[in-house]
C-alpha cells in the first residue's frame, strides 16, 4: 500500500494538511533556521509523570501499589529506572515527579533508591491525565527556576532500554524546542502492533521533522500499512520549552491552564511534598497532552527514536518484552509446564503448574490468580471495574502494603480477628495513635522494637510480646541496625484500616482515618 491511500484516522481536526509539512507560523525551513539559532544553555529539566493506576496489569499492578513501583524483570523498578535514564542526561536540572498523593512515600523512596536527591514531588490530589500534570510541572519549574526551561515530559511506566539511543534522539530535538518548537519522540517499529498509537511524519531524515499526523491505536491492517508507511510509535515522550507548552495549553485547553494555575497557587508545602489544592485541580478537565496540545499545534514535531521500547499496558505486551523462549513462552518464578506455547506463566508466592496451554496468560499473587487468553487480556480494565463495583479490596491493594515506615502483609482474618507481619525499617516508627473499635496483640521475632504503651515505655527483643488494649494510647519504633519484624493480632468488632486516630506523625499523617 503506498503511503498516499494509508486510511489515517487523526483525531479532533488535526491542523495538517495531508503532505504539507509546514507548520504554523512559518515555512519548515525558515523555523529550521530558527532552530539552529535557538537560545542555547537553557536547562533542561526532566519531568516525571508517575499517575498512572496500571490496571491492565492486575493482578501484579494495583491502584495502591501500581506497576511503575514494581519489579517486572531482574532490574530496577519501572519508576527508578526512568528516574536513572532521565539524571543520565548531560546538563539536566532537578527533576520533577508528578503522583498520585497517596504514592507520594513509595516515590519518594524510589528517588532516594536512584541517588536523586534534589527532586520536587508535586501531589496530584486525583488523576487528571498527562496535560494537566505537566501545566502543573510547567508551572512549578517557571516559579523555581524564575527563567523559562526545557521541559523533558516522560512517563514513569515505560520500558526503554537503550540509554544511547534516549540520549541521542533528546540531544537531536534540543535545538528545535529551543527555538520553540513541541518535540514529541515516535519509536522505529518493531513491526505492527494494534496497541500503540502512531505518528506519520511530514518528512524525512534523523533530526526532528513535522508532525503531519497522529493516529489512534489501528486494527492489525492498518498496523501494518502505517509501519509499511513509514510511520512511528507514539512514545508519549514530550520536550518543549515550559514557557511554550503552557502558551498552547492556553489556546487550546484554557479551562485546563486556569484549573492548574489555581491549584499550584494554592499548593502548600507537606515536608518533602508539594501538594496541589484539592478543591481547585478536582476541578480541572482530565485530558492528555497529546489531545489537548499535540494534536492541535502547528508546531509539532516529532523526532525518530531507534530503541527496543514498551508502554507495557498489558500482559501481551509484558510477554512481547520479556524475551520468549523456543516455544513462545515467558515463565517468571516457580514454573513447570508440560506441552504449553505461546504463554506468560507468572508465579510470585507459590508453584504454577500448566498442561496443554497455548497463548495464554496466567498470573499468580498471594491472593489473586489471573488467567486469561493473551489476546483478551485487555478486558482486565474491565475485570478489575467489577471488583472495585463490588467493593472487593483485592481491587485496590496487594496483602503486603507499603508505608513510609516499612510494610506489613496480612498472614490471616477472620470473625473479630486478624493476623498481620509488620516489618518496620532500621530508625523508622510508626504514628503515636490510638483505636476505637480494636486492641493488638505483638510479638516480635526479629530485632528490637521500642514501645509506648500509655505512659509506659518498653524495650523488647526476640521472643517477647506484649498487649495494646482499645483506646490506649500506643507506638511502636524500630531503634536498630536491622528490620524489626512482629507478629500483630488484632481482635475487636471493626478491623479496619481506617479505624486508626494519629496524635503525632513523623511523615505529616496526624488526624483520623487516612491509612496511607
Amino acid at each position: 500500500m503506498s503511503r498516499g491511500s494509508v486510511p489515517w484516522a487523526g483525531r479532533r481536526g488535526s491542523p495538517w494538511k495531508k503532505g504539507s509539512g509546514t507548520p504554523t507560523g512559518g515555512s519548515w525551513s525558515t523555523w529550521r533556521r530558527s532552530a539552529g539559532e535557538g537560545g542555547r544553555g537553557v536547562k533542561l529539566v526532566p519531568v516525571i509523570l508517575s499517575g498512572g493506576s496500571g490496571t491492565r496489569l492486575w493482578p501484579l499492578s494495583r491502584a495502591a501499589h501500581p506497576k511503575q513501583f514494581l519489579r517486572l524483570g531482574a532490574g530496577p523498578s519501572l519508576l527508578r529506572d526512568t528516574v536513572e535514564r532521565m539524571a543520565a542526561l548531560p546538563g539536566r536540572g532537578a527533576p520533577v515527579l508528578v503522583c498520585h498523593h497517596r504514592h507520594r512515600f513509595l516515590a519518594a523512596e524510589e528517588l532516594r533508591g536512584a541517588g536523586v536527591e534534589d527532586a520536587t514531588l508535586i501531589l496530584e490530589p486525583a488523576g487528571r491525565n498527562t496535560a494537566p500534570a505537566a501545566a502543573c510541572a510547567a508551572l512549578e519549574v517557571l516559579r523555581a527556576e524564575g527563567d523559562d526551561a526545557l521541559l523533558l515530559v516522560s512517563p514513569a511506566d515505560h520500558l526503554l532500554e537503550d540509554r544511547a539511543a534516549f540520549a541521542g534522539a533528546v540531544a537531536a530535538g534540543r535545538p528545535a524546542a529551543e527555538a520553540g518548537a513541541l518535540v514529541t519522540f515516535g519509536v522505529t517499529p518493531a513491526g505492527p502492533e494494534t496497541g500503540y498509537g502512531y505518528i506519520r511524519p511530514g518528512g524525512e531524515g534523523p533530526g526532528p521533522v513535522p508532525v503531519a499526523e497522529f493516529v489512534e491505536k489501528p486494527d492489525r491492517e492498518a498496523a501494518e500499512a502505517y509501519v509499511a508507511a513509514g510511520c512511528l510509535w507514539n512514545s508519549g515522550i514530550f520536550l518543549f520549552r515550559a514557557r511554550r507548552y503552557l502558551e498552547e495549553l492556553e489556546r487550546f485547553a484554557p479551562e485546563i491552564l486556569a484549573a492548574c494555575r489555581e491549584a499550584h497557587a494554592r499548593a502548600r508545602v507537606d515536608l518533602d511534598f508539594l501538594r496541589l489544592d484539592p478543591e481547585a485541580f478536582g476541578a480541572c478537565p482530565s485530558d492528555s497532552i497529546d489531545y489537548a496540545v499535540m494534536e492541535r499545534t502547528g508546531d509539532a514535531v516529532v523526532v525518530p527514536l531507534p530503541a527496543r521500547w514498551s508502554d507495557l499496558g498489558s500482559w501481551s505486551a509484558l510477554w512481547a518484552a520479556g524475551g520468549a523462549d523456543r516455544r513462545g513462552n515467558v515463565f517468571e518464578g516457580d514454573v513447570v509446564a508440560e506441552d504449553v506455547r505461546g504463554c506468560l506463566l507468572r508465579a510470585e508466592h507459590r508453584l504454577v503448574a500448566a498442561v496443554g496451554l497455548e497463548d495464554h496468560v496466567v498470573v499468580e499473587t498471594a491472593d489473586a490468580v489471573l488467567v486469561a487468553p493473551r489476546d483478551r487480556v485487555q478486558e482486565v480494565k474491565a475485570l478489575v471495574a467489577r471488583l472495585r463495583a463490588e467493593g472487593r479490596g483485592e481491587a485496590e491493594t496487594h496483602r503486603r502494603v507499603f508505608r513510609p515506615w516499612g510494610s506489613y502483609e496480612q498472614v490471616d482474618a477472620g470473625d473479630r480477628f486478624q493476623v498481620k507481619r509488620i516489618t518496620v525499617k532500621p530508625g523508622a516508627r510508626l504514628s503515636l495513635q490510638r483505636h476505637h473499635h480494636r486492641a493488638e496483640h505483638w510479638v516480635v521475632v526479629r530485632g528490637t522494637a521500642r514501645i509506648t504503651r500509655g505512659d509506659e515505655v518498653l524495650v523488647l527483643t526476640e521472643d517477647q510480646s506484649t498487649y495494646i488494649p482499645l483506646g490506649t494510647v500506643h507506638r511502636l519504633e524500630n531503634p536498630g541496625k536491622i528490620p524489626l519484624e512482629i507478629i500483630e493480632v488484632q481482635t475487636g468488632s471493626y478491623l479496619g484500616e481506617d479505624d486508626i486516630v494519629r496524635l503525632e506523625d513523623a511523615y505529616g499523617r496526624e488526624g483520623e482515618g487516612e491509612p496511607a
